[in-house]
């Protein structure tokens, strides 16, 4: 079967935290639906979603699986993405691809680090919250949803409730029946609620209803209800039970009948062109148009290669169909159509609108890349989200040399799977360095590296991305010459150098007039400059956040060249900065950790010990405190192991890139001294 009208399908995104049951969710929607005779279990490893050998070990979820049913007439295309912090980008990378973010929360333990992490990331979507595990003991489902509204908005409101038992999940929207006893609340409150929060967005069906008193059936509601969820007005709440079916049925409906189809759903935000010159085009889901469609994610199969999800915006694909990548100019053939469920593959003959397809072994194919059939689409390009940055570093050492180019093939492998993992080459110590979230998304990153390509490796700590800036105006003048026979090399530059703001980069500028210097020998100027800016100029780390002005040079006739002016534009820019009062900086970390009460003195002594400093607390539940820290990235080694040690694993902490600040004196002097023993 495949859907064959855009009003047919329904992309939902599964997102959450670590262990809030999205997998079991996933098996359970399937099974109810009839798409897999029975459900499997993370604990048995057989479930559709987390297939990969790695994810059944761990019995969590190591990326994206896309699954797909079919629901009372509606497609429904589900992703299971991870919940492990440190995996946020692999969840991330699937929001493009969806109209709905559906939260999943466990009734249990409630709201989480990455419950948050997941509403912020969604704001844009069409969100709902899904409270898994109703039948968990001693659940206070009021004061669960009342800790959700007061977290997320009074737009949260239920849609269903929880039986008074928690043994089944009673209709808030389509035909609430007031008998019917239900955990907290009732069913027409519940039902008033949700109704007067919709027509707030249409004048005249409110009128209808407070002035003739008419009740509103679920077709009238209809479009005030997308609109709403369009507009973040409202975010409706349901109550399932992933491991007893309660509610599994209803959720189902709701999916299919309430949550928006590609016609309904904000729309994605397509761009064409670079810089200034970028703007804005819309989209249609028409089938009749041109093709237009984006990959969100990558997978590499080691039978079938790499394969490539994407999302169809517009147009339609079918077997055969000659695609562009983004703005090359030859085309690749879709030689096979794909379905993906879990890790089944099964080939259909179209893809509609909204439609979510693979295919595979097209090498060409990234993450981000936009297809299309027509010239008319060249140099499209989707916003992708905004992605945390990674922190977390390990140099790579192959045990044999040979292994060096698998590594480095890997590596490539990996990161266009995973968009928060980063490769780089530290010319300093001469090593590979991996960075990621945290230290267990590189031991995830080691372990593929591993099994899926026998790589044996050694680690070792990175070397701090220490940085170089300026904080004064300075001016320098410098003249190359060489002369050795016949003609020789002659060039001078002066320029000045001016603090920017942290995290402003750099900016170049030309005020030289008269043709002092040469317009043709400008580009020779840049490119000294910016060598030396890569070279660094008191402990040859980057120098970052200033403005570079060339004012002034002399040229001969014969003489100059371009590496004279380069040569000349190099010395003169270090000389520059070395006038100007340089100071080394250090990479911050932005930490937030959540731990028990009786934990708070230890985990803010061990931070402090860190050279780390509080910058806020809060109490997000009876007997937890969330405190909020800066800490030097040279301080973290090492980190998440004693948090652990101290909180008998009973805690929860995320980490982001927090800038970078000038760093101790002592620290600045020991790498000077450090690089001028080199």
């Amino acid at each position: 079967m495949t859907p064959e009208s855009v009003h047919d399908i329904r992309n939902i995104s599964l997102l959450g935290h670590a262990g809030c049951g999205k997998t079991s969710l996933v098996e359970a929607l399937l099974a109810a639906s009839g798409a897999i005779p029975s459900g499997g279990s993370v604990a048995r490893g057989d479930t559709v979603s987390d297939h990969d050998p790695q994810e059944k070990a761990m019995g969590h979820s190591l990326a994206a699986s896309l699954t797909h049913l079919e629901w009372s007439g509606h497609w429904i295309n589900l992703l299971d993405t991870p919940g492990l912090p440190d995996l946020a980008g692999r969840a991330l990378a699937t929001l493009p691809a969806v109209e709905t973010a559906a939260i999943v929360v466990h009734a249990a333990t409630g709201i989480e680090s990455g419950t948050r992490r997941m509403m912020a990331a969604a704001a844009g979507k069409c969100r709902m919250i899904v409270v898994n595990a109703i039948d968990a003991a001693g659940t206070d489902f009021a004061a669960l949803t009342t800790a959700i509204a007061d977290e997320f908005g009074r737009e949260c409101l239920p849609i269903n409730l929880p039986s008074a038992d928690g043994s089944s999940v009673i209709d808030c929207f389509f035909a609430p029946d007031a008998s019917l006893a239900t955990a907290f609340s009732s069913p027409t409150a519940a039902h008033d609620a949700i109704v007067d929060q919709v027509i707030e967005l249409d004048e005249a069906l409110m009128a209808r209803y407070l002035e003739q008193g008419e009740a509103l059936d679920p077709e009238q509601l209809h479009a005030p209800f997308e609109q709403a969820l369009r507009e973040g007005h409202l975010i409706p709440v349901c109550f399932v039970s992933a491991r007893t079916g309660a509610g599994v049925n209803e959720l189902l409906d709701i999916l299919g009948r309430l949550m928006p189809d590609p016609t309904e759903g904000n729309p994605p935000r397509f761009i064409k062109g670079e810089g200034p010159a970028a703007v804005a085009v819309s989209t249609e889901p028409d089938a009749a148009r041109h093709v237009l469609a984006h990959v969100f994610q990558i997978s590499n199969d080691p039978y079938r290669g790499k394969i490539a999800l994407f999302r169809v915006h517009q147009g339609k694909v079918e077997p055969g169909s000659a695609l562009f990548i983004g703005d090359a100019r030859k085309p690749f053939k879709v030689a096979h159509l794909l379905r993906l469920q879990g890790r089944n593959v099964i080939e259909t003959a179209l893809a509609v609108p909204g439609d979510l397809c693979a295919v595979s072994r097209v090498d060409e194919l990234h993450r981000d890349a936009v297809l299309h059939d027509s010239h008319d689409e060249d140099q499209f390009h989707l916003a992708p989200p905004t992605y945390p940055q990674p922190v977390f570093g390990l140099a790579l050492i192959a045990r044999k040399p040979a292994d060096e180019h698998k590594l480095a093939e890997a590596l490539v492998r990996l990161t266009d799977e995973d968009p928060c993992l980063e490769v780089s080459y530290d010319a300093r110590g001469h090593h590979t360095v991996v960075r990621g979230l945290g230290e267990q998304h590189l031991k995830i990153v080691l372990d593929q590296l591993a099994s899926r390509w026998n790589l044996q490796l050694d680690t070792a700590p990175p070397a701090i991305p220490y940085r170089e800036t300026i904080s004064a105006t300075a001016e320098a003048r410098y003249r190359h010459k060489k002369q050795s026979g016949g003609s020789g090399q002659f060039g001078e530059v002066a320029l000045r150098v001016e603090p920017l703001a942290r995290g402003e980069g750099l900016q170049l500028a030309d005020e030289v007039k008269g043709g002092a210097i040469p317009t043709h020998f400008m580009p020779a100027v840049e490119k000294g400059v910016r060598q030396a800016l890569t070279e660094g100029a008191v402990a040859g780390f980057p120098i970052h956040d200033l403005r570079v002005i060339v004012t002034d040079g002399k040229h001969h006739a014969v003489d100059s060249n371009e590496i004279s002016f380069s040569t000349a534009a190099r010395h003169a820019l270090t000389e520059a900065v070395l006038a100007a009062r340089p100071q080394i900086l250090e990479p911050m970390l932005e930490i937030t950790v959540k731990v028990a009460d009786d934990r708070f003195g230890e985990v803010s002594a061990e931070l402090a010990g860190r050279r780390g400093h509080l910058t806020a607390t809060d109490s997000p539940a009876s007997g937890w405190t969330m405190i909020s820290a800066r800490v030097p990235m040279a301080s973290m080694d090492g980190f998440e192991a004693r948090l652990k040690a101290i909180c008998a694993g009973e805690s929860e902490f995320m980490i982001e890139a927090g800038g970078y600040e000038p760093a101790a004196a002592e620290t600045q002097a020991q790498l000077r001294r450090e690089h001028s023993a080199q």
